[in-house]
């Protein structure tokens, strides 16, 4: 279903944002029943990181990008509300420290991607070398350019070693974000969240397109898809990156089930072992 109401990028696709439209929403579902429809979803995939965590077959790691405003936190407040707090842990890359920076770009990210058993979530991640570098200049177009292939080898080596990955991009439109940094200064409970860097940035709108589309062309493959999310409506984004996690967890539900069910006849059969040998006794 999930792939009827987001864009996988296929690998090798050269993608232009423009053919994609940021304000769609697919008429399955309903804005008047997105809260209880989310709701749903967020016990499932407390279920499913239960198992996740318990089987210790994977980890899968979610990544986020997106222009300001997109949603990036919004997703992670939202989508990852029922689950327990002990399953997921929640990067957020900002400015490299001096310490970061004196390593190779995919040191930090390195450092922090989920072990077995967790739901890893990345707000901002590698591909802001291949972004923000890129659109800024901060360093020479030969060594951004190279750093594709080094984001799709890094990847494919998480994978190989059991990391489920979807990376998401948050596709809204240029008059949603104007309208977005409008709200933070016109409301004054949201003025905390006014940046100035947020309206410097959107001067270089259409660099950045360009950043991301061929950072989506370049850096979708079968073991690490990227997903292009329509994200002008707040609940349809939750809604359609939920049910796209939900689509791919479910995937591996029999897998973790069937190795915990034979984990635990295995394990009833020592303890009756035990009893019959008089090593234990009561319960």
């Amino acid at each position: 279903m999930s792939d009827d109401l987001l864009w996988k990028v296929p690998e090798g696709e050269h993608v232009k944002l423009k053919k994609y439209d940021p304000g769609y929403v697919h008429p399955s579902f309903k804005h008047d029943e997105a809260d209880e429809a989310l709701a749903q979803l967020g016990r499932e995939i407390d279920e499913l990181q239960e198992l996740l965590s318990a089987a210790q077959h994977h980890s899968l790691l979610m990544v986020l990008q997106g222009m300001d405003t997109s949603g990036k936190d919004g997703t992670i407040r939202h989508v990852f509300s029922n689950m327990n707090p002990q399953g997921c842990s929640v990067t957020s890359f900002k400015v490299p420290t001096p310490e970061e920076a004196a390593h190779d770009f995919l040191w930090r990210i390195n450092n922090v991607t989920p072990p077995k058993g967790v739901i890893g979530v990345f707000n901002r991640s590698q591909y802001e070398d291949v972004l923000v570098v890129r659109v800024h200049n901060l360093v020479p177009e030969d060594v951004w350019q190279r750093r594709y292939k080094e984001i799709n080898h890094f990847e494919k080596r998480l994978a190989d070693n059991g990391t489920i990955i979807l990376k998401f991009f948050l596709h809204i439109s240029q008059d949603e974000q104007a309208e977005r940094l409008q709200a933070r200064v016109d409301e004054k409970d949201k003025a905390w969240k006014i940046s100035s860097s947020d309206f410097v940035e959107r001067q270089y709108w259409d660099d950045y397109q360009q950043a991301y589309e061929d950072a989506l062309s370049q850096c979708s493959t079968n073991e690490a898809p990227w997903y292009i999310v329509p994200a002008n409506h707040k609940w349809y984004r939750n809604l359609a990156i939920a049910q796209t996690l939900v689509d791919t967890m479910r995937k591996y539900k029999d897998e973790w089930k069937s190795d915990l069910e034979e984990r635990g006849r295995k394990e009833l059969e020592a303890l009756q072992q035990l009893r019959d040998s008089g090593k234990i006794k009561g319960l």
